[in-house]
């Protein structure tokens, strides 16, 4: 008989618990932009999603999958070294399992970062978004389907998805380090292709600042599992119908590895000060 999502939930935070021994209260997702983070962890333990029960597997060039467990900013956190993307195939439960497993090991507080697409006028390549709120254009919600009232509320409510009071603390640090850090509305798509100039102009139209194909099924999942999220994403590309550069995976990873700097810095001193 297939085990239940809430048995599922159960096993992996099980076997995670006993490898690392404690669960931390934070967890991030190192998206690109972030990667370089890992190096500024002090680890304590590592662990392939391979080696973990009912866990995705990671398909993407440039995302390695474990996760990390040790001291960033003096506090004990946990990341995750590769995300998994809808548009590799999976379903959007899978892509969101690793945020359930996180609430189930006590995890309250979740970073994201992203790569993405700018449709602000104000924006240039190598910029650090932090998201303000975000437009969900996924074909499917994470949340479809049966509810199970322990992980969160059949209709929860997505008024304040990203923190304020973590926005304003990012926004103190960049003042204080003289960071250029830009503010905007996160649009998500399904990918895996970058989006037209018409499909850029139109997002801008509805109130986007920024393009991108992941973050917004986990940050459901998460505010959904009553959790504090703090989202910031890489401006790696800017599009719309007067701008003729094409994209490409190989520039994106550049402008991204350009960002690493600030990103990591604003993380850590964030840390430091919660």
């Amino acid at each position: 008989m297939e085990k239940s999502m809430l048995e599922k939930i159960s096993e992996t935070a099980d076997y995670i618990l006993k490898e690392v021994g404690e669960a931390p209260e934070t967890a991030i997702i190192l998206g690109t932009g972030l990667g370089d983070l890992v190096n500024h962890i002090d680890i304590k333990k590592e662990i392939a999603y391979t080696d973990i029960p009912n866990f995705p597997v990671s398909t993407v060039e440039g995302h390695s999958g474990k996760l990390i467990f040790g001291m960033l900013g003096g506090k004990y956190i946990m990341a995750m070294q590769g995300r998994f993307h809808y548009y590799e195939g999976y379903d959007m439960k899978q892509v969101t399992f690793p945020v359930r497993v996180m609430k189930k090991l006590g995890v309250s507080r979740l970073f994201v970062s992203n790569a993405a697409g700018g449709m602000n006028k104000e924006f240039q390549v190598g910029d650090v978004m932090v998201i303000t709120d975000h437009i969900n254009l996924f074909p499917e919600n994470p949340l479809r389907g049966k509810n199970y009232e322990e992980l969160g509320p059949r209709f929860p409510a997505m008024t304040e998805a990203y923190s304020t009071g973590l926005i304003q603390m990012a926004d103190d640090i960049a003042r204080e380090n003289g960071i250029r850090l830009m503010h905007g509305v996160y649009v998500g798509t399904a990918g895996p292709t970058f989006e037209t100039p018409a499909e850029y102009e139109y997002f801008r139209v509805i109130g986007g600042d920024a393009v991108g194909m992941s973050t917004v099924p986990e940050v459901i999942v998460a505010n959904h599992a009553g959790m504090t999220v703090f989202g910031v994403s890489v401006i790696t590309d800017l599009g719309g119908k007067d701008i003729k550069e094409v994209p490409t995976h190989e520039e994106v990873q550049k402008a991204a590895i350009k960002a690493q700097p600030v990103m990591t810095k604003i993380i850590k001193e964030m840390l430091e000060r919660i």
